[in-house]
C-alpha cells in the first residue's frame, strides 16, 4: 500500500528547487548588471581616452597652424628672421598633434583619418607656397604668391574645420553613449535591488507555504489532540517529512487511543471488584459483628456450664469424665481466646485513629508493663538502647513491641529470657531490632512464621494461637514500614522491623492529613 508521504515532495527537494530559482535570476540579475556595467566603461573609455583627446588635439593642430601663418605673414612684412619664431614653433606643435591624432587612432578610424589626411595635404601645399619665400636666397614674394598663399590656407581651414566638426559629432554621440550606458546602469541596479526584493519574497513565501503553514497546521492539530479531543485524527501535510511525523504522531495517537480504552476496560473490571470487596469487606464486618456477639455469647455460656460441671461433679465421675470435662473447658477457653485475637488481627487498620508523633521508648514501657506478671514469672532481663520518636497510632506499635516481646518470654531456652530492644537510623527509615537468647527459629521458617495461624510447636508444648507475629506485619505494614526475620542472629531469635522517621513538624502535620485518606482506603478493602 502506498504511503501519502510516497507521492509528496521531501524539503530537500522544495529547497532545491527554491535554490534554483534564485541562483537563475540571480545570474541573470548579475549578468545583466555586468553587461550595463560594460557599456558604460566602454562608453566612457571611448569619451575620456579617444573622442575627447582626439578633438583637443585637432584644436591644438588648429593654433599651431594660426601660429604659422602668423609667423609667415609677419616675416613677408618686415622681412625680419624674428617674426619665424612663431613659424617654426607651430610646425613643431603641428608635429606634435598630429602624431597624437594618429596615436588615439585616426590612423584605424576611416573617417577620422579620411579627414585628417585632408588636412595634412591642404596643410602640406599651403606650406609648399607659403613658406617659399622664407627659404635662405629666396626672392622676394609676389603679390600673387601672397593670394595663393591665402587661398590654401583657406584650404587648410575649411580641412581642419571638417575634421573637427566630424571629432564634434562623434564627441556628442560618445556623450549620448555614455549617457545611455549610465542610465541602462541605473535600470539594472534597480531591476537587481528588485529581484532581489523578489527573492526574499519568493524564498518566504515559499518557506511559508512549504514548511511553516504545515508545521502550525500539524501543531495545532496535535495540540488539539492533546487538550480535549484524543479521538481527533492527525491528517499532516505539505513535504515528506511532515506527512511522515504526522503519521508518527497518528500513529502514536491510535496507539494511546487504543490503550487508553484498555485502560478503560480494565477500570471498569477494576470498579467492578472494587464493588465485589466492599460487598465482601461489608459481609466481612458482619461477620466480625457476629463473632464478637453472637458467636461469643453461646460460646461463653458453653464455658461457663463446662466449668460449673467440672467444679460441682470433679472427683464424682470416674477419672475419663473427667477428662471429657477438662477437654472441653479447654477447647471452650482456647476458642474464645481464638475468636478475641482473630478479630484484633481484623481490626488492624480498618478504623485508624490520627497519626502522633510516638515516643517508642514509652511504648515499649508500656508494653512491658501489661507483660508484667510474665516478666517476673520468667525472671527476664530487659535492656534497651536510645529509642526515637516516629509518627504512628499508640495502641498498635504498642501490639508489635508487646508480641515480639512476649515471643521471646515464651520462646525461651533454659536460662532466663534476656531480650534488647535497639535502633538505627537507615536514609528516611529507623530500624528497629528485638534480639533474645531463646530457641530461635530455622531460616527456612522465615517467611512462615508471619502467615495467620501458622505454628512451628504444638499448642502443648508452646501456648498461642499463631496470629501474634502476623499481626505485627499488618501493624508494621500499615505503618509504611516492613518486618522480617535476621536470620545472620548467631544465638536466639533477632527481629527487625522499618518504621518512617518522624518529619519535621510542618511536614508532620500534613503527612499525617494525607495518610488518613490512604488508612480509609484500607478499611474499605
Amino acid at each position: 500500500m502506498t504511503r501519502r508521504s510516497d507521492t509528496r515532495w521531501p524539503i530537500r527537494r522544495w529547497a532545491a528547487l527554491l535554490g534554483l530559482v534564485e541562483v537563475a535570476l540571480l545570474l541573470a540579475a548579475l549578468a545583466g548588471g555586468g553587461i550595463a556595467l560594460s557599456n558604460l566603461t566602454e562608453a566612457r573609455a571611448d569619451l575620456l581616452d579617444r573622442t575627447g583627446p582626439e578633438l583637443l588635439q585637432a584644436n591644438a593642430l588648429s593654433a599651431a597652424l594660426l601660429n604659422q601663418e602668423t609667423g609667415i605673414r609677419g616675416y613677408l612684412l618686415t622681412r625680419q628672421a624674428d617674426f619665424l619664431t612663431p613659424y617654426q614653433d607651430g610646425r613643431q606643435q603641428q608635429a606634435q598633434a598630429v602624431a597624437e591624432l594618429r596615436r588615439l587612432g585616426a590612423a584605424s578610424d576611416t573617417e577620422t583619418g579620411a579627414d585628417l589626411g585632408r588636412v595634412l595635404v591642404a596643410i602640406d601645399s599651403w606650406q609648399r607656397v607659403a613658406a617659399a619665400p622664407t627659404m635662405p636666397g629666396a626672392a622676394p614674394p609676389t603679390p600673387g604668391h601672397v593670394d595663393r598663399g591665402r587661398t590654401q590656407f583657406d584650404d587648410v581651414r575649411s580641412s581642419l574645420g571638417v575634421l573637427q566638426a566630424h571629432l564634434g559629432v562623434a564627441r556628442d554621440a560618445g556623450r549620448a553613449s555614455l549617457s545611455a550606458a549610465s542610465t541602462f546602469l541605473t535600470t539594472m541596479l534597480v531591476s537587481i535591488a528588485g529581484l532581489v526584493l523578489l527573492l526574499f519574497a519568493l524564498l518566504y513565501f515559499g518557506f511559508r507555504r512549504a514548511i511553516t503553514i504545515p508545521i502550525t497546521r500539524l501543531a495545532e492539530e496535535v495540540r488539539q489532540v492533546a487538550d480535549h479531543d484524543i479521538h481527533r485524527p492527525v491528517r499532516g501535510s505539505g513535504p515528506r517529512e511532515l506527512v511522515q511525523l504526522a503519521d508518527d504522531v497518528e500513529a502514536m495517537r491510535q496507539r494511546i487511543v487504543d490503550e487508553v480504552s484498555e485502560l478503560e476496560r480494565a477500570h471498569a473490571l477494576l470498579d467492578t471488584r472494587t464493588h465485589a470487596l466492599e460487598r465482601s469487606n461489608s459481609d466481612l464486618e458482619q461477620f466480625a459483628y457476629v463473632a464478637s456477639h453472637d458467636l461469643q455469647e453461646p460460646l461463653r455460656k458453653v464455658a461457663s456450664f463446662c466449668q460449673l460441671l467440672q467444679r460441682r461433679y470433679q472427683g464424682h465421675l470416674d477419672e475419663r469424665g473427667d477428662q471429657y470435662i477438662e477437654f472441653a473447658v479447654d477447647g471452650a477457653k482456647r476458642m474464645q481466646i481464638l475468636i478475641n485475637d482473630l478479630l484484633s488481627f481484623s481490626r488492624v487498620g480498618r478504623r485508624p485513629g490520627e497519626p502522633v508523633v510516638l515516643d517508642t521508648g514509652k511504648l515499649l514501657a508500656d508494653a512491658l508493663g501489661n507483660l508484667e506478671p510474665v516478666i517476673a514469672e520468667t525472671g527476664a532481663v530487659f535492656t534497651h538502647g536510645e529509642l526515637p520518636e516516629v509518627l504512628g497510632e499508640s495502641s498498635l506499635l504498642t501490639a508489635v513491641f508487646q508480641n515480639l516481646v512476649n515471643n521471646a518470654l515464651k520462646f525461651h531456652g533454659e536460662q532466663p529470657p534476656e531480650v534488647h530492644v535497639d535502633a538505627v537510623r537507615e536514609d528516611a527509615n529507623w530500624v528497629f531490632s528485638v534480639t533474645d537468647n531463646g530457641i530461635g527459629i530455622e531460616t527456612e521458617y522465615a517467611e512462615r512464621i508471619f502467615v495467620i495461624f501458622q505454628r512451628l510447636h504444638g499448642r502443648s508444648t508452646y501456648p498461642g494461637t499463631g496470629i501474634g507475629l502476623a499481626m505485627c506485619r499488618k501493624i508494621v505494614e500499615h505503618h509504611g514500614g516492613r518486618i522480617w526475620l535476621d536470620t545472620t542472629s548467631e544465638r536466639g531469635t533477632r527481629f527487625r522491623f522499618t518504621l518512617p522517621a518522624t518529619l519535621e513538624p510542618a511536614r508532620a502535620d500534613t503527612e499525617a492529613i494525607d495518610r488518613q485518606e490512604p488508612s480509609q482506603e484500607t478499611e474499605d478493602a
